[in-house]
């Protein structure tokens, strides 16, 4: 048998898993035969003991922590984490928060291991910006509200932040306004005074705004607000990464139920 053939007959498998917005209970079934099947797990930051229990015991667990504003994982150190398990037998999950495919740099792991010749699978997860939502007990489209719905990352990525990439946040708000649509904005803790700044262009100071914090976990809280007070409030709630913010009309319903208009906590 020639070394080729070897080679092949030894070589393992990737799966990329979503592990969807913290809460265990909220992983797909399809997810957790996933961990349950990896003898190597390459783990974001954001995963939980919780879900990491449902691992096979021996499986090697490899953190590979990724988060917004912290020191991270070089990206291409991870990729070659994937492309030599996998070229060694293993059987590979790369356990992602949320989903593989939404802000998770999925698509670029994707194309490395095709490059290699490794046709990754991939396991959808509840996305945060939806879990942040559902939460609160609000839609993200409302017949009368929102007539659709923009994901949107509040983190250039490293270098781009003033180029012809960077989010064009007066263009977003003109087209939520025009369009009646959602805003869900990913990592824009950080970036929260410019982004205020911007979409008050073309947003009203009234529009309704709420961040929410560790998503569908225990220590979930939320601040509701505005566009014109969001900094402000944010400020004195202390709030932090990870944290959605979600802007627009659907979240009126919400605001006409808390007993004050800004209010902390879940």
């Amino acid at each position: 048998m020639s070394d080729s053939m070897n080679a092949s007959s030894q070589r393992g498998s990737c799966t990329l898993v979503g592990a969807g917005p913290g809460d265990p209970e909220l992983l797909t079934l399809k997810a957790v035969k996933a961990i349950q099947a990896a003898t190597v797990l390459l783990v974001d930051d954001l995963v939980g003991d919780d879900i990491l229990a449902y691992a096979r015991p021996g499986a090697r667990i490899v953190h590979v922590g990724k988060r917004g504003g912290c020191r991270s994982t070089p990206q291409a150190f991870i990729e070659r984490l994937m492309i030599s398990a996998v070229q060694e037998g293993e059987t590979v999950v790369r356990l992602k928060g949320g989903d593989p495919f939404i802000f998770g740099r999925g698509g670029e792991e994707v194309e490395h291991l095709r490059a290699a010749g490794i046709e990754a699978r991939v396991v959808n997860g509840i996305t945060a910006g939806l879990a942040a939502v559902s939460a609160l007990g609000v839609p993200l489209t409302h017949r009368d509200h929102a007539q659709g719905v923009l994901f949107v990352t509040g983190h250039a990525k490293t270098g781009e932040a003033s180029s012809e990439r960077a989010t064009d946040w007066r263009q977003l708000a003109a087209t939520a306004r025009d369009a009646r649509l959602t805003l869900v904005i990913y990592m824009g803790v950080t970036g929260v005074a410019h982004i205020q700044d911007e979409l008050l262009h073309g947003l009203a100071g009234e529009t309704p705004v709420a961040v929410i914090q560790h998503a569908s976990l225990p220590q979930q809280r939320h601040v509701a607000t505005t566009l014109a007070r969001l900094r402000t409030d944010l400020a004195a709630a202390g709030m932090a990464s990870p944290a959605i913010i979600v802007v627009g009309d659907v979240l009126r319903g919400m605001a006409a139920a808390e007993a004050s208009p800004t209010r902390f906590g879940t």
